[in-house]
C-alpha cells in the first residue's frame, strides 16, 4: 500500500524495523525473524540498508523486503541510502525496486565512514528525494527526523529548517530516530508546527532490554537518558531478566503516552527479536485499535 495512503486510512500506524545481519553466517536469523513478526498486527515493516552499500548488502536488503510483500503480504519500506552511491547505482537500485513491487522507499543520507570515501552525487537525504522524484514520481517517499536534532546541525531549528528541504523534494512522512524522552519530542512537534511543518511522523521506539545496548545504542544515537530510565540502568543493569521486563515496561508506556497525544505512528526498532516484538505488541495494541475505531 502506499504509504500516504496508509496515513490517511488510520489515526495510529504500526510499524517494526528489521535489518540484515552483517555476517552471512548469522543471515539465517533474519528469516527466523520474519517467521516470527508474520502474524502480528503491523501496518508495514522497514528494511534498512548497509551503510557501506555494497552489492551484497543491496541485494540482501531487496531479497528481505520482497519475501515480506510476496509471502507474508506485509507492505516493506526499504532504507536506501545515498552518500556512498553514484546516481548511475541508484537508478540500478529503483530498477530492482520496480522490478519487485517495491514503491515505498526511506530516504537517508546515510552515516559517514571513516573507510568508505563518499561519492559526492549526493550530499544530502533530500538531494536523493530530488533524483527519484525526477526519475520515476510513482515512488512514494519517507525521511527521517530527529526529536533532539542531527548531529550535523548546529541548533535543533536548524535541523528543522533542513527537514522543509526533504518535504519540498517529495517526502510525504517521517520516522524520528529513537528517544526515550516523549517531552523531547513534544518540544519538536511544536517546533515543526510552528515551522509549517503538518505531515504524518512515527515515532521511533527501540525498548532497552540488554546491557549491551545501554552501552553501545544508547552512546550511539545521542539521545538523552531521563531520569527514570537512568533509575532502571541503574538498578537492573546486572540483572537481566529484570532489565529485558523493565525496558518493555518502560518502552510501552512510553508508546502509550505518544498515542494518546495523537502521534501519527508507532515505529518499533526490534533490533531482530521477535520475543521484543510480541511483548511490545501485546502491551500496546488495545490502545491503537481504539485510536483507530
Amino acid at each position: 500500500m502506499n504509504l500516504q495512503k496508509l496515513y490517511e486510512s488510520k489515526r495510529t500506524v504500526y510499524s517494526m524495523e528489521v535489518f540484515p545481519p552483517k555476517k552471512t553466517s548469522s543471515i539465517d536469523t533474519i528469516y527466523n525473524t520474519l517467521y516470527g513478526l508474520r502474524t502480528l498486527p503491523v501496518d508495514f515493516i522497514s528494511v534498512t540498508y548497509g551503510a557501506g552499500g555494497s552489492t551484497q548488502q543491496k541485494e540482501k536488503t531487496l531479497e528481505i523486503a520482497s519475501l515480506i510483500k510476496s509471502e507474508y503480504r506485509i507492505e516493506p519500506l526499504v532504507h536506501l541510502t545515498c552518500l556512498n552511491s553514484t546516481k548511475e547505482e541508484v537508478r540500478q537500485m529503483l530498477d530492482r525496486l520496480n522490478q519487485l513491487g517495491l514503491k515505498n522507499i526511506l530516504v537517508l543520507r546515510g552515516d559517514q565512514s571513516p573507510t568508505v570515501e563518499p561519492k559526492h552525487d549526493f550530499e544530502h537525504a533530500s538531494d536523493l528525494a530530488v533524483f527519484i522524484k525526477a526519475y520515476d514520481p510513482s515512488f512514494q517517499l519517507a525521511g527521517a527526523c530527529y526529536p533532539e536534532g542531527h548531529y550535523d546541525a548546529a541548533t535543533l531549528e536548524e535541523d528543522i529548517e533542513n527537514l522543509k528541504y526533504k518535504l519540498d523534494a517529495g517526502v510525504t512522512s517521517l520516522v524520528t530516530q529513537l528517544f526515550f524522552d516523549n517531552e523531547a519530542y513534544y518540544r519538536f512537534r511544536d517546533k515543526m508546527e510552528k515551522a509549517g511543518i503538518h505531515v504524518p511522523v512515527e515515532a521511533g521506539i527501540m525498548p532497552i532490554v540488554k546491557k549491551s545496548q545501554i552501552e553501545r545504542t544508547v552512546s550511539m544515537c545521542g539521545a538523552s537518558i531521563p531520569p527514570q530510565l537512568s533509575r532502571m540502568f541503574q538498578r537492573y543493569g546486572d540483572d537481566p531478566q529484570a532489565l529485558f521486563d523493565a525496558g518493555i515496561h518502560y518502552a510501552i508506556t512510553q508508546m502509550i503516552d505518544l498515542a494518546a497525544s495523537g502521534i501519527s505512528g508507532l515505529h518499533v526498532y526490534t533490533m531482530n527479536n521477535v520475543e521484543v516484538a510480541r511483548r511490545i505488541t501485546d502491551g500496546v495494541w488495545s490502545v491503537i485499535e481504539s485510536n483507530n475505531r
